[in-house]
């Protein structure tokens, strides 16, 4: 009789895995998901204040945490090439978050 309760119970343990690994594959999609639907509603509704809201007049950028130059370059609608021509002494790859960057 123990055969079987074993059998049961690696029977129940790969389903339940099986389980766990669908709800993290969920959930990660979901918060993926949610992150792309704000910035698609956002530019839907009034695609000539996104571009507004996209240039920067700023001759300056404090970098945030989690910053990259594409995202700065990005947010700021200068071309990442020029950011790095106006600051050859940073590090494309190590931002450090309060670091000032020439924009202009």
């Amino acid at each position: 009789m123990e055969k079987r309760t074993s059998a049961f119970a690696r029977i129940f343990a790969a389903i339940a895995l099986a389980g766990a690994v669908v709800v993290v594959i969920v959930v990660i999609l979901s918060s993926l998901g949610d992150s792309d639907s704000a910035t698609k509603s956002g530019q839907g509704s009034n695609p000539s204040s996104q571009k507004s809201d996209r240039k920067t007049k700023a001759k300056t950028y404090v970098v945030k945490s989690g910053d990259t130059l594409v995202s700065i370059a990005h947010r700021t609608g200068i071309p990442v090439v020029h950011i790095l021509a106006l600051n050859p002494e940073v590090d494309p790859q190590i931002l450090i978050a309060g670091q000032t960057l020439k924009l202009r």
